[in-house]
């Protein structure tokens, strides 16, 4: 496996984990009330927002 594939791999599955993790994260405010939750719900889905848009540009960034 080249190098570049390996990096969209592991890219894809930050992106994917960043997801699940801010829907556990919305469903546990939703049970508790927590802002802390709520916020790092939207962390969470604002850095797999941009990881997303790496990917998608990768070709630009590396040159």
């Amino acid at each position: 496996m080249r190098l570049i594939a390996a990096h969209r791999l592991l890219i894809g599955t930050a992106i994917v984990f960043g997801l699940v993790f801010s829907i556990r994260e919305v469903l546990d405010y939703r049970a508790t009330g927590e802002v802390r939750a709520l916020v790092i719900a939207a962390i969470s889905l604002l850095v797999s927002g941009l990881l997303a848009y790496y990917l998608k540009n990768l070709k630009r960034f590396i040159g």
